[in-house]
């Protein structure tokens, strides 16, 4: 594996504790985010660090947010599971679709599943409504990290610190 490869690796890695680290810290501090629903986000919206990781994180928070509109508006359909899931999936797909979101597809279905889980003996709406905070949530933390280490990646690489290709010399 070459050197750089190692360090797109090691900065996934930290991107991804930090992403860990926070979801937690937040989801202890506002009781009403879970943990387990804002962490599931995060990790979506992470990408291993490259020239797109931002582009692909917005691009995979939009797919996110797709799915959980979509999962909220079913929410209002009395659909027995499964049916609410596969009608669900289908629209949010085809909505990536128009969308031009196709490389987040899989976020779009996180998310809709996310939402229509449903759990006996919590409100309905209630806990959609505390799972669609915590994707946001999650979302929003994966942005942040993904900024904060495109932006110091990207910062060492224009300042030189980084290592060059052994070919061009």
């Amino acid at each position: 594996m070459e050197k750089e490869s190692y360090k797109y690796l090691l900065v996934y890695v930290l991107k991804t504790l930090n992403g860990i680290l926070l979801s937690f810290l937040i989801s202890n501090a506002i009781t009403q985010i879970d943990y387990t629903w804002c962490l599931i986000s995060v990790i979506l919206v992470l990408s291993p660090e490259g020239h797109d990781a931002v582009k692909l994180a917005i691009n995979r928070i939009k797919a996110n947010m797709v799915g959980a509109g979509v999962g909220i508006l079913f929410l209002f359909f009395p659909l027995a599971n499964p049916l609410n899931l596969i009608l669900g999936a289908a629209l949010s797909l085809y909505l990536c679709f128009l969308l031009k979101l196709d490389d987040a597809a899989k976020s779009t279905l996180a998310a809709l599943v996310i939402i229509l889980l449903y759990q006996e003996g919590h409100g309905l709406i209630n806990a959609a409504l505390h799972r669609l905070s915590a994707v946001i949530v999650g979302c929003i933390i994966g942005l942040v990290v993904t900024y904060i280490f495109h932006y110091i990646f990207k910062w060492r690489m224009s300042t030189g610190n980084h290592v060059s290709n052994e070919k061009e010399a």
